[in-house]
């Protein structure tokens, strides 16, 4: 396939890695100097099963490639507005644009620009970070993501995106409700990314105080709440499932915690409060989150950058 990685920071990066060492034709859309190492030297990948670079194409102007099969879209969400016109000479008549962006929002925004029948809406489960310019450190064991068309239906674009993918080495999910899949998982990552970034602290160690331990738990629900009201279809137990989950997950810092102890910008607007937002167009309260919100506020825009 001829693939478009929109942002090749940590999970774009570490996707398209996979993806060019497979034999696709994959251009990967970066800047500054981790664009300039990739040109000088290739996009070097290092996993737990070892290192690989791959030699692919690099450039920060989408004009110079054109039409693709698939573009990746994976740049952090405080960059959309920038971003997403620039990706118009990315996508003709029939190219798809998987979006595997945080939050639950990012496929109508896409939508909205290019037309909602050129989205694949996505969720991403690996964990990647740009070690240095031109190096992509893989963190999570797995290189897994979930999606599919919003309608359920696997079309011939996606079944090829999906052997696309596997054939690569990602564990990819052709999902039959992408739209499930995406608050699932931002059920989890809006609350955890708002106690943890707003409070300085792991997640596990914040489970471990029981006034911290409702708010989390109070938090899901009020996801849980937001999501039902738009219809989507939750598990019923997915707030249980889902605590457990985490409570059984190896100890970890949160990528939104990172940004905010290293002043960078944070991607608030796509989870906590995206949360907030979406409540309230529904009449629905979320004060735990709102706190969450009000807190990081200061911060959205980074501090010292």
């Amino acid at each position: 396939m001829r693939i478009a990685v929109m942002g090749a920071g940590g999970v774009g990066g570490c996707l398209g890695a996979y993806l060019a060492r497979a034999g696709n034709d994959v251009t990967l859309i970066a800047r500054g100097a981790h664009l300039d190492a990739i040109r000088g030297n290739g996009l070097r990948l290092k996993t737990q099963d070892g290192d690989f670079t791959v030699d692919t194409a690099a450039t920060d102007d989408p004009g110079q490639v054109g039409p693709v099969d698939l573009v990746i879209f994976t740049v952090k969400t405080y960059h959309n507005a920038e971003a997403i016109p620039m990706m118009k000479p990315l996508v003709g008549e029939g190219p798809a644009i998987m979006t595997l962006q945080n939050g639950v929002e990012s496929y109508e925004e896409l939508g909205n620009a290019f037309g909602i029948g050129h989205v694949m809406p996505g969720a991403s489960y690996l964990a990647a970070t740009v070690q240095e310019p031109g190096v992509i450190l893989q963190e999570s064991d797995d290189v897994r993501i979930a999606f599919g068309e919003i309608n359920g239906d696997p079309s011939p674009r996606a079944v090829r995106a999906h052997e696309t993918m596997l054939r690569a080495g990602i564990q990819a999910e052709l999902s039959r409700d992408v739209i499930k899949s995406l608050w699932t998982k931002f059920l989890v990552l809006a609350p955890v990314s708002g106690i943890t970034s707003s409070s300085r602290t792991r997640i596990h160690a914040l489970l471990d105080i029981p006034e911290s331990r409702e708010a989390f738990l109070e938090a899901m629900k009020e996801v849980e709440i937001v999501g039902r009201s738009k219809r989507v279809e939750l598990d019923g137990d997915v707030v249980e499932t889902m605590f457990d989950f985490i409570q059984g997950f190896p100890d970890f810092q949160n990528s939104m915690h990172t940004d905010v102890e290293l002043g960078r910008p944070l991607e608030l607007e796509a989870l906590s409060g995206a949360v907030v937002r979406l409540g309230r167009r529904e009449g629905l309260p979320t004060p735990v989150n709102e706190e969450f919100y009000t807190a990081l506020l200061p911060y959205i825009d980074g501090v010292g950058v």
